[in-house]
C-alpha cells in the first residue's frame, strides 16, 4: 500500500485521478487543497483532507511526512510553489513527484511557439529538473472532459504529436506513475490522444 498526497486536489484532473486511485490502487490518500468544501464527501478509511496552501512551507512540510509519492496539480505561482515542494520534499526524504505541466514549454509543438504565457511552466519545469528527485514532468495536450483513456506519451526532445487528450487519460498515467516509482523517472513526457489517419 503507498501513500500518495495530491497537491491542488481540488482541480480537474486531480478529482479524476482521485476516483481512479481508489477504485484501482490500495492506495491511501492525503488530499492538499486551499478549500476542503471543493471535495464533498470522502471516505476516510482511504483518504484525508489537509487544508493548505503549498506556499505555506511549515504546512506542506508536515503534510509529507510520511508519504511516498506526491503528485502536483497547480495553478497560480508555479515556480514559488514548484521551490516549495522541492524544499520539502528534501527536508522529508521524499523522491517521487508527478508534476502537471503544459504542452509547448520545450517548444516542441510544431508550428507553435507560446512564448512568455508558458514562462512560469517552463520555470517551474526546470527548477524540479535541476533537483535530485525522480520527477515526471507530463506535458498535456488541450485537455476535454471525454470519458476515454486513449493516450500516448513523447519524450522532451521529440516533437508533440497530437492536440488533444481527456483529463481521464491524464490521470489514468497519473495512477500508473504513482504505483510504479521508478518507472519513467527523471523523465518530461508529453501527453496526447493519438493522431489516427483514415
Amino acid at each position: 500500500m503507498s501513500n500518495v498526497l495530491i497537491l491542488g486536489a481540488g482541480g480537474q484532473i486531480a478529482r479524476v485521478a482521485i476516483d481512479l486511485f481508489l477504485q484501482r490502487t490500495d492506495a491511501r490518500l492525503t488530499l492538499y487543497l486551499r478549500n476542503a468544501r471543493r471535495l464533498g464527501k470522502v471516505d476516510p478509511a482511504r483518504a484525508r483532507v489537509v487544508e493548505g496552501d503549498v506556499l505555506d512551507a511549515e504546512r506542506l512540510t508536515e503534510a509529507m511526512v510520511g508519504q511516498e509519492v506526491v503528485y502536483a496539480n497547480l495553478a497560480g505561482s508555479l515556480e514559488k510553489q514548484a521551490r516549495n515542494i522541492v524544499k520539502a520534499m528534501d527536508a522529508t526524504g521524499l523522491k517521487r513527484l508527478i508534476w502537471i505541466s503544459s504542452m509547448g514549454i520545450h517548444d516542441e509543438v510544431p508550428g507553435e511557439k507560446y512564448g512568455s504565457i508558458l514562462d512560469p511552466y517552463r520555470k517551474s519545469a526546470e527548477l524540479i529538473e535541476a533537483s535530485d528527485l525522480d520527477y515526471v514532468i507530463l506535458r498535456p495536450a488541450w485537455l476535454n472532459d471525454k470519458d476515454e483513456i486513449d493516450y500516448e506519451t513523447t519524450p522532451k526532445g521529440e516533437p508533440f504529436r497530437g492536440s488533444v487528450v481527456s483529463r481521464k487519460s491524464v490521470a489514468d498515467l497519473v495512477v500508473k506513475l504513482a504505483v510504479s516509482p521508478k518507472w519513467e523517472a527523471r523523465r518530461s513526457l508529453g501527453v496526447n490522444q493519438p493522431v489516427r489517419r483514415s
